[in-house]
């Protein structure tokens, strides 16, 4: 898909199709070209589904081709955007694109969590592509938590593009634990994390405090994990910039000596027949009650139905259909890879030519990165008071302060936030009402930034912020104690981590008391084991 624009000659075309519509883009075009990815489908599966099928399959196919068929116009300035800022020139990962007032509109200022779908079966948008934007904007995972962002993504393992926004499956499972951990989001430090989902099982540990049928943990990630899916290279970048310009110089041509010519000859009914004739709407039209010649179809249709005696699915000459359709399904998928492994070489013979890339003011030999957004002096400076800031709070606080500061300290060596730590301790905050959930959340942020700038001070300080009696400090280090297990047995790195926590809280022999924990909560695990 990304290489067919080049080979088109870029937007121009954008811009006839809106002229022809006279200010009108037809959306039904760019379904075409959803449709031309899969030309099996198309042209085969999708009509052999509700033949093989035709006693049970025909309400679903004609929900969804209605659904399909239900093409959106656009504007002529709007989808002329989309494609020249967005598609080609992809100026929002690099904050070049302006507000009508002059605001750059910068990703980076997003201050609400942010969630990326993506999946390996995607062949319009791959994981690749739909989290490259990231390593555009950010230098490493430090530059996002400076931001204060949030980012988390999920990566299928074989939907589809199409898939992903409406697939019932994909709805059930990602879609709807991301709407039940709505607050775990909203709640978590800022970084890269990847949301991984596995099946609940009665007898995991922590099962009751999953609310759905997945459970659901974000484990942080870093730039490194995004550029091992793999994405474009130098020389990958100075092709589809070269693609750009050449887009810019022919849509400036079409412009200037096509566009006035077309714009006189178009007109609202020529507009409106074009729209008509489109290929994705004259397939239904002729085989439908507009079409006479369809009249005698109905009654025939109804005696078929009366009729109709379905064969056994052993009949060899069923059999012999899916052979045939099977053989006609890889033959159309062979020409699909034909086809798109040529455009490839093609985009990439022209696109890479040195000769072309200088013409068109690209440098064949800089390897730097094209598409990297400005820096800002000012924001490095808030930065650096708000560093400073953080170390001043870092005696300050009290008893929930500290409690907050030592679950962040143990979590961050597990290098994950589970759904069920979560879950237990949002039960525990509400025994309290005195603080609100916003609050609580920037509570959180507060602590995860003190704990980022200096641990070692972080942790030195907690003694202060504890009451002084010895009852208090170890209830608070029993509810760590509890929460961190919600999740199972404690891991060797986590042990190490409490024992601290205890050293700081002031508690007794904290190297029994971790064991301990360990001991009980695989204890718990058995007996879930045994029950099940």
């Amino acid at each position: 898909m990304r290489y067919s624009g080049g080979l088109l000659g870029g937007s121009w075309l954008t811009a006839l199709t809106s002229d022809l519509g006279v200010g009108k883009f037809d959306g039904a075009w760019l379904v075409q070209n959803f449709e031309n990815q899969n030309p099996a489908n198309t042209l085969w599966t999708k009509q052999y589904n509700v033949y093989s099928k035709v006693d049970t399959e025909a309400p679903r196919y004609l929900g969804f081709e209605r659904y399909w068929g239900g093409h959106v116009n656009l504007n002529a300035d709007e989808i002329q955007f989309i494609v020249d800022e967005l598609f080609i020139g992809n100026k929002l990962a690099a904050a070049m694109i302006k507000t009508s007032d002059g605001t750059a509109v910068d990703l980076r200022n997003i201050s609400s969590p942010i969630v990326v779908f993506c999946s390996k079966g995607d062949n319009i948008t791959p994981p690749q592509q739909a989290l490259d934007w990231i390593l555009d904007l950010y230098d490493d995972v430090d530059d996002i938590r400076s931001h204060g962002q949030t980012i988390v993504y999920t990566i299928h393992d074989k939907i589809g593009h199409l898939g992903i926004f409406v697939s019932g499956s994909v709805a059930k499972k990602e879609h709807g634990e991301f709407a039940s951990n709505i607050d775990l989001l909203d709640t978590l430090p800022p970084g890269l994390y990847e949301a991984v989902f596995e099946p609940k099982t009665d007898s995991a540990a922590g099962a009751d405090l999953v609310t759905g049928d997945w459970l659901m943990r974000c484990e942080m990630r870093t730039l490194d994990d995004i550029r091992s899916l793999g994405g474009n290279d130098a020389a990958d970048e100075r092709r589809f910039a070269t693609a750009a310009r050449v887009s810019e110089i022919n849509l400036t041509l079409y412009r200037t000596f096509a566009q006035p010519i077309v714009r006189a000859l178009a007109t609202a009914p020529l507009a409106d027949t074009l729209r008509q004739m489109h290929p994705l709407r004259i397939q239904y039209e002729a085989f439908s009650n507009a079409n006479p010649f369809m009249a005698p179809i109905a009654g025939l249709a109804e005696e078929v139905r009366k009729n109709r005696r379905p064969v056994a699915p052993d009949n060899p000459f069923v059999a012999m259909q899916e052979n045939v359709s099977e053989q006609i399904v890889a033959a159309l998928d062979g020409w699909r890879d034909f086809a798109e492994a040529l455009a490839e070489r093609t985009f990439l013979t022209v696109y890479g030519s040195p000769a072309l890339q200088a013409a068109v003011g690209i440098d064949p030999s800089d390897a730097r990165p094209l598409r990297k957004p400005a820096k800002n002096r000012l924001y490095q400076e808030l930065l650096q008071k708000r560093i400073a800031e953080l170390k001043s709070h870092i005696a300050l606080g009290g008893l929930r302060e500290a409690v907050i500061r030592a679950l962040i300290y143990v979590g961050l060596g597990r290098g994950a936030v589970d759904e069920r730590g979560f879950e237990s301790l949002r039960r525990l905050r509400g025994r309290y009402e005195d603080i609100p959930l916003s609050e609580f959340k920037a509570l959180v942020r507060e602590q995860f930034f003190i704990l980022l700038v200096d641990t070692d001070a972080a942790l030195a300080a907690l003694p202060s912020m504890l009451p002084a009696d010895l009852e208090t400090p170890r209830k608070a280090f029993d509810l760590v104690k509890q929460i961190m297990s919600a999740c199972g047995p404690l891991s060797s790195e986590d042990n190490e981590r409490m024992q601290r926590i205890a050293r700081a809280f002031g508690v007794d022999e904290p190297s029994a008391m971790v064991r301990n924990l360990t001991v009980v909560a695989s204890d718990r695990q058995e007996a879930h084991a045994k029950a099940s």
